[in-house]
């Protein structure tokens, strides 16, 4: 079955281009003009995913999104922004969005972001229930841990934890902090954390792996506390304590 997207971009030009080279690349698509009608859309039938024009008339596409999460939908979204400001990127991981990309934009690029988010989506084999219930809240058996730089994550429950504090971490925050983790004190070069996260290096050029590492490190980090994600100039990050 080929995967459902819902697209809503009130640029007719941009919609009509968008929607046909979806379609092309075997999408079923769903295409509508403005915010109001993408969320009539994803209420009568859900997506596989959503690209959402930031700047619509009436309700935004960041305002689609934050209502989206507030009722519970994970569904994966896509953000077109022609805003360029770090400020405005993260304003859209804010509003709940996996990922964006920023007009104009090489539609190659869309798909490889699709792709990428659908790839995540997917749902995980069911592990067998542990023999032991943990109490709210609290961390499992270590065994299924994985630990570093005081850092705690359970990738199977997709929770992860700073000591006592648990993180509330979108999609792409929690592949990326355990990609870092389970090479803590490795430097992982910028073109190796784009294929292992994305599925595609951006090249040189793009600023999301730096805007993600940025808003990751402010859920990360605590006053007096040492910085984990740190910066190796001109070749990527590594995740360490002090």
């Amino acid at each position: 079955m080929p995967h459902t997207v819902l697209l809503a971009e009130d640029d007719r030009a941009i919609r009509n281009a968008l929607e046909r080279a979806l379609t092309l690349e075997g999408y079923r698509v769903t295409a509508v003009a403005d915010g109001v009608e993408a969320l009539a859309q994803a209420h009568r039938s859900r997506p596989d995913v959503l690209v959402l024009d930031v700047m619509m008339p009436g309700i935004d596409g960041l305002q689609v999104c934050r209502v989206l999460r507030a009722e519970g939908d994970r569904t994966p979204v896509l953000i077109l922004t022609a805003l360029v400001e770090t400020a405005d990127r993260i304003a859209g991981l804010d509003a709940g969005a996996d990922d964006y990309v920023v007009k104009p934009f090489d539609v190659e690029e869309v798909f490889a972001r699709l792709r990428a988010l659908l790839r995540r989506a997917a749902p995980e084999p069911a592990e067998p229930a542990p023999a032991v219930a943990q109490a709210a809240g609290a961390p499992a058996p270590t065994g299924r841990f994985l630990e570093a730089a005081g850092l705690r994550m359970d990738p199977q429950a997709r929770r992860a934890w700073r000591g006592d504090r648990e993180l509330e971490l979108t999609r792409t925050e929690f592949e990326l902090l355990e990609l870092l983790i389970r090479h803590a004190g490795v430097v992982l070069e910028h073109s190796t954390i784009y294929d292992r996260i994305w599925g595609y290096d951006f090249g040189p050029g793009s600023k999301n792996l730096a805007v993600y590492v940025g808003y990751l490190r402010r859920k990360l980090d605590e006053p007096g506390a040492p910085q984990l994600i740190h910066t190796v100039r001109g070749v990527g990050y590594v995740l360490r304590e002090g």
